[in-house]
């Protein structure tokens, strides 16, 4: 018997929150405490996780291709299986090399577990609904730092680090492998059911071809690659930012992870942006918000109520731009070859991810101050709404 459509959604929401919590979000709250132990810098070991994130997004195109004709079963359990395996490898590392080949193989794991798969199976398999599906997705995979920062800060203040890292290798595997080897065991349709009539004598190779060379798609690959450098430097480093300003450990962890709540309640006005506002005005807007947000992180404070609400304004922006970049691609040009076409603009956006929290370490480092790199993240958000206010074709499909 295969799985139901809802059996289908259930499965990847759980799988995305236990996958972001443990491959994603548990770094930035041990990174200081890794460091520590080490005698490693942050940002060396930053540097390790921002390689993992490289080795994420050069995977990003060879697997939209492989999900496109076999469909998300076999990208997604062999991304558990890579994700198990380096969560161990980096508990056990004896030296940096190791722990950077750990987080090498994570990057694997990152590819075949998070969003751009998720996305893909249920944009094909929901057909019109997939904005529906995809929201819910996104809803409660926000909840994953909200989850896991807590939980990761509370495993760390009685284990060490590595013991932390063992914890979340077993909850990533008991979680997610048995749930993507059988609730993604459906049928895969083809490409061709999901194409427009106007583009049914064209080759999908041909098609994706002459989109990606259109300067709609190389402006929003541009403007979102900007937006995501901005937004995921200034969230990765926001507990060291806030250690170094005096705030306590506890407190950083909990304004990191409030700020995946704010994901969340972005996200519950997202199905209706989409239906009130045109593809152009709720991306200026989103792009806007966390633009503004990470200007604010400049500021020098440390108050607990404002840090609170700065993050969580961020988490909104955030969470919105995750839906945004689900549907970027459908938006503008229909369902036709999702997988390749979201593969190529993702390769770029999570180059910018992996980049983005060493980036944003070295990057104080270099000015010597955190608020003056804030105010340089701000300054990049900006540049990109000014792409992405370009980057939508006349007239929109």
């Amino acid at each position: 018997m295969r799985p139901s459509l809802r059996a289908v959604l259930t499965g990847l929401c759980i799988t995305q929150v236990t996958a972001w919590g443990t491959l994603y979000y548990a770094f930035p709250v041990l990174s200081a405490r890794i460091a520590e132990d080490t005698g490693w810098t942050v940002a060396q070991t930053t540097a390790a996780y921002s390689a993992g994130l490289v080795v994420s997004a050069l995977l990003g195109i060879p697997a939209g291709r492989l999900l496109d004709r076999r469909g998300p079963r076999l990208v997604m359990t062999a991304g558990s299986v890579a994700g198990t395996a380096a969560l161990v490898i980096i508990a056990a590392a004896p030296n940096y090399p190791v722990f950077v080949a750990g987080w090498l193989l994570a990057g694997v794991g990152m590819a075949g577990t998070l969003y751009p798969p998720a996305f893909a199976a249920v944009t094909r398999w929901y057909g019109h609904r997939r904005v529906f599906a995809l929201t819910v997705i996104t809803l409660i995979g926000g909840l994953a730092s909200t989850v896991f920062a807590p939980v990761t800060e509370a495993l760390a203040g009685s284990l060490p680090w590595q013991h932390v890292y063992l914890v979340l290798a077993g909850i990533y595997a008991l979680i997610t492998l048995p749930l993507h080897a059988v609730v993604l065991n459906r049928a895969w349709p083809s490409d061709q059911s999901a194409s427009s009539a106007e583009g049914a004598d064209e080759t999908d190779q041909q098609y994706a071809r002459a989109v990606m060379r259109s300067p709609s798609y190389v402006l929003m690959t541009v403007g979102m690659t900007l937006g995501a450098l901005s937004m995921f430097a200034a969230m990765i480093n926001l507990v060291p930012m806030l250690i170094d300003r005096g705030v306590s450990s506890t407190l950083a962890a909990w304004v990191l992870g409030l700020g995946g709540a704010g994901q969340v309640l972005g996200r519950l006005f997202y199905w209706a942006m989409e239906r009130g506002m045109s593809v152009r005005a709720r991306t200026l807007l989103i792009y806007g918000i966390t633009a503004v947000a990470t200007g604010l992180l400049a500021l020098d404070a440390s108050n607990a109520v404002w840090l609170v609400i700065v993050s969580v304004g961020a988490g909104v922006g955030r969470g919105l731009s995750t839906l945004l970049k689900a549907t970027a691609v459908t938006d503008r040009w229909g369902p036709r070859a999702y997988g390749r076409l979201s593969g190529v603009f993702n390769a770029p956006v999570m180059l910018a991810i992996a980049v983005a929290p060493a980036a944003g370490a070295w990057g104080a480092q270099l000015l010597g101050s955190w608020e003056l790199m804030y105010v340089v993240l701000a300054a990049v958000g900006a540049a990109a709404v000014a792409s992405l206010a370009l980057s939508v074709p006349r007239p929109p499909p």
